[in-house]
Protein backbone atom coordinates (compact mmCIF):
# COMPACT_ATOMS: atom_id res chain seq x y z
CA UNK A 1 0.00 0.00 0.00
CA UNK A 2 1.12 3.67 -0.62
CA UNK A 3 2.35 5.44 2.20
CA UNK A 4 2.09 2.52 4.53
CA UNK A 5 5.02 2.13 6.93
CA UNK A 6 5.99 -1.56 7.09
CA UNK A 7 7.71 -1.49 10.73
CA UNK A 8 4.50 -2.35 12.56
CA UNK A 9 4.47 -5.61 10.24
CA UNK A 10 8.22 -6.72 10.85
CA UNK A 11 8.24 -5.73 14.89
CA UNK A 12 4.50 -7.97 15.50
CA UNK A 13 6.77 -10.49 13.26
CA UNK A 14 9.85 -10.46 15.45
CA UNK A 15 8.01 -10.06 18.90
CA UNK A 16 5.61 -13.00 17.75
CA UNK A 17 7.69 -15.36 15.76
CA UNK A 18 11.33 -15.19 17.44
CA UNK A 19 11.13 -15.03 20.81
CA UNK A 20 14.18 -15.57 23.16
CA UNK A 21 14.85 -19.08 24.02
CA UNK A 22 13.27 -20.08 21.63
CA UNK A 23 13.90 -21.62 17.81
CA UNK A 24 13.50 -18.57 15.63
CA UNK A 25 10.84 -18.68 13.01
CA UNK A 26 12.38 -15.43 10.90
CA UNK A 27 15.28 -16.23 9.56
CA UNK A 28 15.58 -12.98 7.48
CA UNK A 29 13.74 -9.51 6.15
CA UNK A 30 14.93 -8.24 2.98
CA UNK A 31 13.68 -4.65 2.05
CA UNK A 32 13.76 -4.44 -1.67
CA UNK A 33 14.93 -1.33 -3.38
CA UNK A 34 15.56 -0.91 -6.86
CA UNK A 35 16.90 -4.15 -7.69
CA UNK A 36 16.27 -5.94 -4.47
CA UNK A 37 15.21 -8.83 -6.21
CA UNK A 38 18.32 -10.05 -7.53
CA UNK A 39 20.68 -8.12 -4.92
CA UNK A 40 19.00 -7.82 -1.60
CA UNK A 41 17.26 -10.76 -0.84
CA UNK A 42 20.67 -13.27 -1.74
CA UNK A 43 22.42 -11.40 1.19
CA UNK A 44 19.61 -12.54 4.04
CA UNK A 45 20.00 -16.35 2.90
CA UNK A 46 22.36 -18.88 4.52
CA UNK A 47 25.31 -19.82 1.89
CA UNK A 48 25.02 -22.24 -0.74
CA UNK A 49 21.59 -21.27 -0.76
CA UNK A 50 19.19 -20.03 -3.50
CA UNK A 51 15.50 -18.28 -3.93
CA UNK A 52 13.03 -18.67 -6.89
CA UNK A 53 11.37 -15.92 -7.63
CA UNK A 54 8.08 -16.66 -9.62
CA UNK A 55 6.50 -14.13 -11.19
CA UNK A 56 2.81 -13.82 -11.24
CA UNK A 57 2.70 -15.36 -7.65
CA UNK A 58 1.22 -11.65 -6.23
CA UNK A 59 -1.34 -9.43 -7.77
CA UNK A 60 0.40 -6.46 -9.37
CA UNK A 61 -0.84 -2.84 -9.15
CA UNK A 62 -2.64 -1.62 -12.99
CA UNK A 63 0.26 1.15 -12.37
CA UNK A 64 3.20 -1.03 -13.33
CA UNK A 65 1.30 -2.30 -16.14
CA UNK A 66 0.99 1.27 -17.89
CA UNK A 67 4.67 1.88 -17.06
CA UNK A 68 5.42 -1.14 -18.70
CA UNK A 69 3.37 -0.64 -21.57
CA UNK A 70 3.57 2.93 -22.33
CA UNK A 71 7.09 3.29 -21.58
CA UNK A 72 8.05 0.28 -23.39
CA UNK A 73 9.90 -1.76 -20.37
CA UNK A 74 11.22 -5.07 -20.55
CA UNK A 75 9.28 -6.80 -18.32
CA UNK A 76 12.50 -8.02 -16.45
CA UNK A 77 13.81 -4.49 -16.24
CA UNK A 78 10.27 -3.68 -14.76
CA UNK A 79 11.40 -6.38 -11.58
CA UNK A 80 15.00 -5.35 -11.17
CA UNK A 81 13.57 -1.35 -10.98
CA UNK A 82 10.36 -1.33 -9.56
CA UNK A 83 9.66 -4.97 -8.01
CA UNK A 84 6.52 -5.07 -9.15
CA UNK A 85 4.81 -3.83 -6.04
CA UNK A 86 7.03 -6.07 -3.83
CA UNK A 87 8.45 -3.87 -0.46
CA UNK A 88 9.42 -6.16 2.22
CA UNK A 89 10.37 -10.30 1.71
CA UNK A 90 10.63 -12.51 5.02
CA UNK A 91 12.87 -15.94 5.09
CA UNK A 92 11.03 -17.94 6.89
CA UNK A 93 10.73 -21.81 8.31
CA UNK A 94 8.74 -24.30 5.77
CA UNK A 95 6.08 -25.02 8.60
CA UNK A 96 5.35 -22.07 9.89
CA UNK A 97 4.68 -20.43 6.49
CA UNK A 98 1.22 -20.25 6.51
CA UNK A 99 1.27 -18.93 9.67
CA UNK A 100 3.79 -15.80 9.20
CA UNK A 101 1.61 -15.02 5.80
CA UNK A 102 -1.55 -14.78 7.83
CA UNK A 103 0.06 -12.59 10.53
CA UNK A 104 0.95 -10.43 7.52
CA UNK A 105 -2.15 -9.64 6.32
CA UNK A 106 -3.65 -9.35 9.41
CA UNK A 107 -2.55 -5.67 9.27
CA UNK A 108 -4.29 -3.20 8.06
CA UNK A 109 -13.20 0.49 14.26
CA UNK A 110 -15.37 -1.70 14.23
CA UNK A 111 -14.40 -5.75 13.49
CA UNK A 112 -16.51 -8.65 12.67
CA UNK A 113 -15.73 -12.29 12.75
CA UNK A 114 -17.37 -14.68 10.12
CA UNK A 115 -18.06 -14.70 6.69
CA UNK A 116 -21.11 -16.19 5.42
CA UNK A 117 -24.20 -14.72 4.28
CA UNK A 118 -25.20 -13.95 7.93
CA UNK A 119 -21.51 -11.82 8.25
CA UNK A 120 -22.60 -10.12 5.12
CA UNK A 121 -25.98 -8.68 6.14
CA UNK A 122 -24.47 -7.41 9.53
CA UNK A 123 -21.63 -6.28 7.70
CA UNK A 124 -23.99 -4.65 5.45
CA UNK A 125 -25.92 -3.06 7.98
CA UNK A 126 -23.11 -1.66 10.15
CA UNK A 127 -21.36 -0.21 7.34
CA UNK A 128 -24.49 2.18 7.20
CA UNK A 129 -24.33 3.61 10.49
CA UNK A 130 -22.65 7.18 11.40
CA UNK A 131 -20.38 5.69 13.79
CA UNK A 132 -18.69 3.42 11.88
CA UNK A 133 -15.54 5.13 9.81
CA UNK A 134 -13.66 1.71 9.31
CA UNK A 135 -14.52 -2.06 9.55
CA UNK A 136 -12.51 -5.03 9.05
CA UNK A 137 -14.55 -8.81 8.58
CA UNK A 138 -12.26 -11.80 9.13
CA UNK A 139 -12.67 -13.68 6.99
CA UNK A 140 -15.15 -12.02 5.16
CA UNK A 141 -15.87 -13.39 1.31
CA UNK A 142 -16.50 -12.19 -1.99
CA UNK A 143 -19.50 -10.13 -1.44
CA UNK A 144 -18.35 -8.03 1.92
CA UNK A 145 -15.52 -6.94 -0.21
CA UNK A 146 -17.46 -5.00 -2.27
CA UNK A 147 -19.31 -2.87 0.95
CA UNK A 148 -18.23 0.56 1.97
CA UNK A 149 -19.49 2.38 4.85
CA UNK A 150 -21.11 5.85 4.91
CA UNK A 151 -17.79 7.55 4.38
CA UNK A 152 -16.95 5.81 1.57
CA UNK A 153 -14.27 3.33 3.38
CA UNK A 154 -14.50 0.06 1.77
CA UNK A 155 -14.73 -2.81 3.99
CA UNK A 156 -11.58 -4.74 4.86
CA UNK A 157 -11.48 -8.78 4.75
CA UNK A 158 -8.84 -9.94 6.68
CA UNK A 159 -7.14 -13.28 6.08
CA UNK A 160 -7.57 -14.60 9.63
CA UNK A 161 -10.21 -17.74 9.85
CA UNK A 162 -13.00 -17.17 12.43
CA UNK A 163 -11.94 -19.83 14.65
CA UNK A 164 -8.39 -18.84 14.54
CA UNK A 165 -8.77 -17.19 17.74
CA UNK A 166 -5.66 -16.14 18.40
CA UNK A 167 -4.88 -15.01 15.10
CA UNK A 168 -7.78 -12.30 15.60
CA UNK A 169 -6.77 -11.70 19.19
CA UNK A 170 -3.02 -10.52 17.52
CA UNK A 171 -5.73 -8.68 14.75
CA UNK A 172 -7.69 -7.03 17.25
CA UNK A 173 -4.64 -6.29 19.93
CA UNK A 174 -2.81 -4.17 16.80
CA UNK A 175 -5.69 -2.92 15.40
CA UNK A 176 -7.87 -1.92 18.69
CA UNK A 177 -11.23 -2.13 16.92
CA UNK A 178 -13.69 0.20 19.26
CA UNK A 179 -16.22 -3.40 19.11
CA UNK A 180 -15.71 -6.54 17.66
CA UNK A 181 -19.04 -8.37 16.54
CA UNK A 182 -19.31 -12.27 16.37
CA UNK A 183 -21.81 -13.88 13.99
CA UNK A 184 -20.81 -18.21 14.28
CA UNK A 185 -21.60 -19.90 16.55
CA UNK A 186 -17.98 -22.16 17.10
CA UNK A 187 -15.97 -18.93 17.90
CA UNK A 188 -18.26 -18.35 20.44
CA UNK A 189 -18.47 -21.92 22.11
CA UNK A 190 -14.47 -21.40 21.84
CA UNK A 191 -14.41 -18.16 24.13
CA UNK A 192 -13.77 -15.67 22.13
CA UNK A 193 -15.74 -13.47 23.80
CA UNK A 194 -14.30 -14.31 27.12
CA UNK A 195 -10.84 -14.14 25.67
CA UNK A 196 -11.49 -10.52 24.20
CA UNK A 197 -12.63 -9.79 27.34
CA UNK A 198 -9.80 -10.90 29.31
CA UNK A 199 -7.93 -8.69 27.12
CA UNK A 200 -10.10 -5.59 28.19
CA UNK A 201 -11.03 -5.45 24.16
CA UNK A 202 -14.85 -5.08 23.62
CA UNK A 203 -16.78 -7.57 22.05
CA UNK A 204 -20.61 -8.59 21.39
CA UNK A 205 -22.01 -12.02 21.78
CA UNK A 206 -22.60 -14.76 24.34
CA UNK A 207 -19.55 -15.91 26.17
CA UNK A 208 -18.79 -19.55 26.26
CA UNK A 209 -20.91 -20.24 29.23
CA UNK A 210 -24.13 -18.48 27.61
CA UNK A 211 -22.73 -20.09 24.08
CA UNK A 212 -24.09 -23.59 25.42
CA UNK A 213 -27.26 -23.35 24.83
CA UNK A 214 -26.68 -23.73 21.37
CA UNK A 215 -23.16 -25.74 21.70
CA UNK A 216 -25.08 -28.53 23.84
CA UNK A 217 -28.57 -29.59 23.02
CA UNK A 218 -28.39 -31.96 26.14
CA UNK A 219 -27.38 -28.79 28.09
CA UNK A 220 -30.26 -27.01 26.38
CA UNK A 221 -32.68 -29.40 26.83
CA UNK A 222 -32.13 -30.34 30.51
CA UNK A 223 -31.95 -26.39 30.99
CA UNK A 224 -35.43 -25.70 30.04
CA UNK A 225 -37.12 -29.52 32.01
CA UNK A 226 -35.42 -27.61 35.20
CA UNK A 227 -37.26 -24.07 34.50
CA UNK A 228 -40.38 -25.13 33.30
CA UNK A 229 -40.38 -24.31 29.36
CA UNK A 230 -42.29 -25.83 27.08
CA UNK A 231 -40.76 -28.08 25.00
CA UNK A 232 -41.28 -31.57 22.63
CA UNK A 233 -41.24 -34.38 25.36
CA UNK A 234 -37.49 -36.03 25.17
CA UNK A 235 -34.39 -37.67 26.47
CA UNK A 236 -30.87 -37.46 26.55
CA UNK A 237 -28.71 -40.44 26.00
CA UNK A 238 -24.77 -41.46 26.14
CA UNK A 239 -25.71 -44.83 25.07
CA UNK A 240 -27.19 -46.03 21.58
CA UNK A 241 -29.12 -49.19 23.10
CA UNK A 242 -30.82 -46.72 25.77
CA UNK A 243 -31.42 -44.39 23.12
CA UNK A 244 -32.85 -46.79 20.80
CA UNK A 245 -34.93 -48.01 23.60
CA UNK A 246 -36.72 -44.44 24.08
CA UNK A 247 -37.20 -44.04 20.16
CA UNK A 248 -39.05 -47.07 20.18
CA UNK A 249 -41.64 -45.49 23.24
CA UNK A 250 -42.17 -42.56 20.16
CA UNK A 251 -42.98 -44.88 17.52
CA UNK A 252 -39.59 -43.67 16.08
CA UNK A 253 -41.49 -40.52 15.14
CA UNK A 254 -38.90 -38.09 16.81
CA UNK A 255 -35.78 -35.96 15.92
CA UNK A 256 -32.33 -36.72 16.67
CA UNK A 257 -29.88 -34.40 17.79
CA UNK A 258 -26.36 -34.21 18.16
CA UNK A 259 -25.62 -33.13 20.95
CA UNK A 260 -22.52 -30.58 19.54
CA UNK A 261 -22.11 -27.87 16.63
CA UNK A 262 -22.83 -29.76 13.72
CA UNK A 263 -23.19 -26.92 11.23
CA UNK A 264 -26.76 -26.66 11.42
CA UNK A 265 -26.85 -30.07 10.05
CA UNK A 266 -26.89 -32.44 13.41
CA UNK A 267 -30.77 -32.98 13.25
CA UNK A 268 -31.84 -36.21 11.93
CA UNK A 269 -35.83 -36.12 11.13
CA UNK A 270 -37.04 -39.77 12.14
CA UNK A 271 -40.68 -41.56 10.94
CA UNK A 272 -40.38 -45.01 12.07
CA UNK A 273 -38.31 -46.93 14.41
CA UNK A 274 -35.95 -48.24 12.02
CA UNK A 275 -35.14 -45.06 10.53
CA UNK A 276 -34.49 -43.62 14.53
CA UNK A 277 -32.13 -46.43 14.62
CA UNK A 278 -30.61 -45.82 11.81
CA UNK A 279 -29.75 -42.68 12.73
CA UNK A 280 -28.79 -43.23 16.37
CA UNK A 281 -26.17 -45.67 14.33
CA UNK A 282 -24.95 -42.82 12.24
CA UNK A 283 -24.71 -40.08 14.96
CA UNK A 284 -23.09 -42.07 17.82
CA UNK A 285 -21.51 -45.79 16.61
CA UNK A 286 -20.00 -44.18 13.03
CA UNK A 287 -19.70 -40.65 14.21
CA UNK A 288 -21.25 -38.89 11.51
CA UNK A 289 -20.65 -35.59 13.03
CA UNK A 290 -17.68 -36.40 15.42
CA UNK A 291 -17.53 -35.44 18.77
CA UNK A 292 -20.69 -33.42 18.47
CA UNK A 293 -22.40 -37.02 18.44
CA UNK A 294 -20.86 -38.60 21.68
CA UNK A 295 -24.05 -37.69 23.36
CA UNK A 296 -27.72 -37.45 21.85
CA UNK A 297 -31.14 -35.56 22.10
CA UNK A 298 -34.02 -37.25 21.21
CA UNK A 299 -37.70 -35.95 20.97
CA UNK A 300 -40.69 -36.63 19.94
CA UNK A 301 -41.99 -34.79 16.53
CA UNK A 302 -44.63 -32.10 17.38
CA UNK A 303 -47.10 -31.09 14.84
CA UNK A 304 -47.68 -27.65 14.08
CA UNK A 305 -46.20 -24.52 12.05
CA UNK A 306 -42.76 -23.89 12.97
CA UNK A 307 -41.04 -20.30 13.38
CA UNK A 308 -38.21 -18.49 14.86
CA UNK A 309 -38.05 -16.25 17.20
CA UNK A 310 -35.39 -13.76 18.13
CA UNK A 311 -34.42 -12.29 21.29
CA UNK A 312 -31.60 -9.71 22.13
CA UNK A 313 -30.50 -9.83 25.61
CA UNK A 314 -28.73 -7.81 28.09
CA UNK A 315 -28.85 -10.28 31.04
CA UNK A 316 -31.40 -8.11 32.39
CA UNK A 317 -33.97 -7.06 30.10
CA UNK A 318 -34.60 -8.47 26.21
CA UNK A 319 -35.96 -6.76 23.36
CA UNK A 320 -38.47 -9.20 20.63
CA UNK A 321 -37.36 -9.12 17.33
CA UNK A 322 -40.34 -9.30 14.69
CA UNK A 323 -41.70 -12.90 13.99
CA UNK A 324 -39.91 -15.13 10.67
CA UNK A 325 -40.16 -18.25 9.35
CA UNK A 326 -37.12 -20.36 8.19
CA UNK A 327 -37.08 -23.13 5.90
CA UNK A 328 -34.77 -26.27 6.69
CA UNK A 329 -34.97 -28.80 4.19
CA UNK A 330 -33.41 -29.06 1.06
CA UNK A 331 -35.99 -29.66 -1.49
CA UNK A 332 -39.50 -28.08 -2.07
CA UNK A 333 -42.26 -29.40 -0.36
CA UNK A 334 -40.02 -29.57 2.81
CA UNK A 335 -38.27 -32.27 1.71
CA UNK A 336 -34.65 -34.07 1.32
CA UNK A 337 -32.29 -33.61 4.17
CA UNK A 338 -31.95 -30.14 6.51
CA UNK A 339 -29.85 -27.94 5.46
CA UNK A 340 -28.45 -24.43 7.49
CA UNK A 341 -31.46 -23.10 5.84
CA UNK A 342 -32.52 -22.64 2.01
CA UNK A 343 -34.75 -19.14 2.63
CA UNK A 344 -36.57 -16.89 4.81
CA UNK A 345 -39.16 -14.07 5.58
CA UNK A 346 -40.43 -11.84 7.95
CA UNK A 347 -42.83 -11.19 9.16
CA UNK A 348 -45.02 -14.79 9.84
CA UNK A 349 -48.74 -14.20 9.69
CA UNK A 350 -49.00 -17.34 11.62
CA UNK A 351 -48.80 -15.05 14.99
CA UNK A 352 -50.33 -11.93 16.00
CA UNK A 353 -48.99 -9.42 17.82
CA UNK A 354 -50.55 -11.13 21.13
CA UNK A 355 -49.55 -14.28 20.50
CA UNK A 356 -46.37 -13.49 19.91
CA UNK A 357 -46.00 -11.36 23.10
CA UNK A 358 -47.71 -14.51 25.07
CA UNK A 359 -45.62 -17.01 23.45
CA UNK A 360 -42.60 -15.07 24.44
CA UNK A 361 -43.68 -14.49 27.88
CA UNK A 362 -43.83 -18.59 28.21
CA UNK A 363 -40.32 -19.11 26.78
CA UNK A 364 -38.22 -16.01 27.38
CA UNK A 365 -39.66 -15.04 30.59
CA UNK A 366 -38.75 -18.58 32.19
CA UNK A 367 -35.27 -18.44 30.32
CA UNK A 368 -34.17 -15.23 31.24
CA UNK A 369 -35.46 -15.72 35.11
CA UNK A 370 -33.71 -19.19 35.08
CA UNK A 371 -30.16 -17.34 33.41
CA UNK A 372 -30.22 -15.19 36.56
CA UNK A 373 -31.10 -18.05 39.00
CA UNK A 374 -27.83 -19.97 37.52
CA UNK A 375 -25.72 -16.83 37.06
CA UNK A 376 -25.50 -17.38 33.53
CA UNK A 377 -25.09 -13.98 31.89
CA UNK A 378 -26.13 -14.07 28.55
CA UNK A 379 -25.59 -10.79 26.26
CA UNK A 380 -26.24 -11.63 22.81
CA UNK A 381 -29.24 -12.78 20.42
CA UNK A 382 -30.84 -16.19 21.55
CA UNK A 383 -32.88 -17.33 18.86
CA UNK A 384 -35.18 -20.32 19.60
CA UNK A 385 -37.28 -22.24 16.96
CA UNK A 386 -40.56 -22.64 17.98
CA UNK A 387 -43.18 -25.14 17.06
CA UNK A 388 -47.25 -23.73 17.31
CA UNK A 389 -48.81 -27.06 18.40
CA UNK A 390 -52.15 -26.92 19.72
CA UNK A 391 -51.09 -27.01 22.83
CA UNK A 392 -48.90 -23.95 22.69
CA UNK A 393 -46.15 -22.80 21.50
CA UNK A 394 -43.15 -25.48 22.35
CA UNK A 395 -39.21 -25.18 21.55
CA UNK A 396 -37.56 -27.75 19.66
CA UNK A 397 -34.01 -26.09 20.54
CA UNK A 398 -32.19 -22.72 21.56
CA UNK A 399 -29.97 -20.88 19.28
CA UNK A 400 -27.13 -18.76 20.81
CA UNK A 401 -26.47 -16.21 17.52
CA UNK A 402 -28.83 -14.47 14.43
CA UNK A 403 -30.29 -17.49 12.56
CA UNK A 404 -29.10 -17.40 8.89
CA UNK A 405 -31.08 -16.09 6.33
CA UNK A 406 -33.30 -15.29 9.38
CA UNK A 407 -30.79 -12.50 9.97
CA UNK A 408 -30.82 -11.21 5.96
CA UNK A 409 -34.45 -10.55 6.24
CA UNK A 410 -34.16 -8.82 9.97
CA UNK A 411 -31.60 -6.54 8.48
CA UNK A 412 -33.57 -5.22 5.60
CA UNK A 413 -36.37 -4.02 7.87
CA UNK A 414 -34.28 -2.76 10.61
CA UNK A 415 -34.10 1.09 10.88
CA UNK A 416 -32.42 1.12 14.43
CA UNK A 417 -28.54 1.77 14.13
CA UNK A 418 -27.36 -1.95 15.08
CA UNK A 419 -24.10 -0.37 16.88
CA UNK A 420 -26.62 1.44 19.01
CA UNK A 421 -28.38 -2.09 19.86
CA UNK A 422 -24.95 -3.91 20.22
CA UNK A 423 -23.49 -1.43 22.46
CA UNK A 424 -26.60 -0.97 24.58
CA UNK A 425 -27.05 -5.26 25.01
CA UNK A 426 -23.04 -4.96 26.12
CA UNK A 427 -23.73 -2.04 29.12
CA UNK A 428 -27.55 -3.22 29.70
CA UNK A 429 -29.03 -0.88 28.24
CA UNK A 430 -31.41 -2.72 26.12
CA UNK A 431 -34.87 -1.57 28.91
CA UNK A 432 -33.94 2.08 27.34
CA UNK A 433 -34.11 0.92 23.92
CA UNK A 434 -36.86 1.68 20.96
CA UNK A 435 -36.59 -0.13 18.24
CA UNK A 436 -37.85 0.63 14.89
CA UNK A 437 -38.79 -1.88 12.07
CA UNK A 438 -39.86 -1.22 8.29
CA UNK A 439 -43.34 -2.20 7.64
CA UNK A 440 -42.26 -3.67 4.28
CA UNK A 441 -42.21 -7.68 4.16
CA UNK A 442 -38.58 -9.13 3.39
CA UNK A 443 -38.30 -12.28 1.72
CA UNK A 444 -34.57 -14.37 1.42
CA UNK A 445 -34.21 -17.07 -1.32
CA UNK A 446 -30.87 -18.92 -0.79
CA UNK A 447 -29.39 -20.29 -4.21
CA UNK A 448 -27.27 -23.32 -3.28
CA UNK A 449 -24.67 -25.29 -4.70
CA UNK A 450 -25.70 -28.58 -6.65
CA UNK A 451 -25.45 -31.41 -4.03
CA UNK A 452 -25.82 -29.67 -1.01
CA UNK A 453 -25.99 -30.44 1.94
CA UNK A 454 -23.91 -33.58 0.82
CA UNK A 455 -21.23 -33.26 -1.71
CA UNK A 456 -20.57 -30.11 -3.92
CA UNK A 457 -18.03 -28.56 -6.38
CA UNK A 458 -16.12 -25.12 -5.91
CA UNK A 459 -15.14 -22.59 -8.30
CA UNK A 460 -18.17 -21.69 -10.55
CA UNK A 461 -18.41 -18.72 -11.86
CA UNK A 462 -21.31 -16.66 -11.24
CA UNK A 463 -22.92 -13.78 -13.51
CA UNK A 464 -25.88 -11.61 -13.26
CA UNK A 465 -25.14 -10.46 -9.48
CA UNK A 466 -24.67 -6.50 -10.59
CA UNK A 467 -28.46 -7.14 -12.40
CA UNK A 468 -30.02 -8.59 -9.45
CA UNK A 469 -28.69 -6.10 -7.21
CA UNK A 470 -29.78 -2.82 -9.47
CA UNK A 471 -33.28 -4.08 -8.88
CA UNK A 472 -35.74 -2.32 -6.17
CA UNK A 473 -35.60 -3.04 -3.34
CA UNK A 474 -32.96 -5.90 -3.55
CA UNK A 475 -29.71 -7.28 -1.70
CA UNK A 476 -27.83 -9.97 -2.61
CA UNK A 477 -25.96 -11.30 0.35
CA UNK A 478 -22.96 -13.52 -0.40
CA UNK A 479 -22.52 -16.79 1.58
CA UNK A 480 -20.16 -18.97 0.10
CA UNK A 481 -18.60 -16.89 -1.98
CA UNK A 482 -14.73 -15.70 -2.68
CA UNK A 483 -12.97 -13.19 -5.35
CA UNK A 484 -10.96 -14.99 -7.42
CA UNK A 485 -9.18 -13.77 -10.28
CA UNK A 486 -11.37 -10.94 -10.34
CA UNK A 487 -14.53 -12.57 -10.91
CA UNK A 488 -16.66 -14.09 -7.91
CA UNK A 489 -17.09 -17.74 -7.65
CA UNK A 490 -18.55 -20.54 -5.52
CA UNK A 491 -16.73 -21.46 -2.29
CA UNK A 492 -19.42 -23.12 -0.20
CA UNK A 493 -23.00 -24.74 0.02
CA UNK A 494 -25.09 -22.10 0.39
CA UNK A 495 -23.85 -19.32 -2.20
CA UNK A 496 -26.11 -16.16 -2.02
CA UNK A 497 -28.94 -15.24 0.19
CA UNK A 498 -30.78 -13.40 -2.82
CA UNK A 499 -33.10 -10.87 -0.72
CA UNK A 500 -35.81 -8.45 -1.10
CA UNK A 501 -38.32 -6.06 0.02
CA UNK A 502 -42.02 -5.21 -0.63
CA UNK A 503 -44.93 -3.74 0.45
CA UNK A 504 -46.04 -7.39 1.37
CA UNK A 505 -44.97 -10.24 1.26
CA UNK A 506 -46.46 -11.70 -2.38
CA UNK A 507 -44.33 -8.39 -3.12
CA UNK A 508 -41.10 -9.14 -1.67
CA UNK A 509 -41.45 -12.42 -2.92
CA UNK A 510 -41.67 -11.53 -6.50
CA UNK A 511 -39.12 -9.39 -6.50
CA UNK A 512 -36.73 -12.15 -4.82
CA UNK A 513 -37.47 -14.47 -7.21
CA UNK A 514 -37.10 -12.11 -9.84
CA UNK A 515 -33.55 -10.98 -8.67
CA UNK A 516 -32.63 -15.13 -8.61
CA UNK A 517 -33.88 -15.36 -12.30
CA UNK A 518 -30.95 -13.20 -13.10
CA UNK A 519 -28.14 -15.24 -11.34
CA UNK A 520 -26.70 -17.74 -12.98
CA UNK A 521 -24.27 -20.51 -12.19
CA UNK A 522 -23.35 -24.03 -12.79
CA UNK A 523 -25.70 -26.04 -11.08
CA UNK A 524 -27.52 -23.72 -8.82
CA UNK A 525 -30.25 -24.91 -6.63
CA UNK A 526 -33.11 -23.20 -5.52
CA UNK A 527 -35.82 -23.79 -3.67
CA UNK A 528 -39.18 -22.47 -5.55
CA UNK A 529 -41.96 -22.34 -2.64
CA UNK A 530 -39.88 -19.49 -0.37
CA UNK A 531 -42.55 -17.81 1.84
CA UNK A 532 -45.39 -19.73 -0.26
CA UNK A 533 -46.84 -21.67 3.48
CA UNK A 534 -47.87 -17.86 4.37
CA UNK A 535 -50.09 -17.12 1.15
CA UNK A 536 -51.94 -19.96 1.11
CA UNK A 537 -55.41 -19.35 1.01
Amino acid sequence: KVHVSYGPVVQALLKSYNKPGRTRVIKGLAHLTGGGFIDNIPRVLPKNCGVTIERGSWPVLPVFDLIEKHGNVDNTEMHQVFNMGIGMTAIVSGSKADSVLRSIRRRGHEAWIGGGGREHALAWKLAQSERVNKLWVAPGNGGIAGEFTRNGEPVECVAVGAEDLPGLMMFAREQKPDLTVVGPDNPLAMGIVDLFEEHGLRIWGPNQSAARFESSKVFSQDFMARHNIPTARSGTFVFPTAAKAFAAELDGRCAVKADGLALGKGVLLCESIAEAEEAIDSIMVDEQFGGAGSSIVIQELLEGIEVSLHVLADGRSSILFPTSQDHKRALDGDQGLNTGGMGTYSPAPFLSDDELQAAAASVVGPWLRGCQAEGIDFRGMLYPGLMLTADGPKVLEFNARWGDPETQVYLMRLETDLVDLFEACIDRRLAEMDVHWKDEAAVCVVMASGGYPGSYAKGKAIEGLEDADALEGVKVFHAGTKLEDGEIVTSGGRVLGVTALGADLAAARDQAYAAVEKIKFDGAQVRSDIAAKALQD
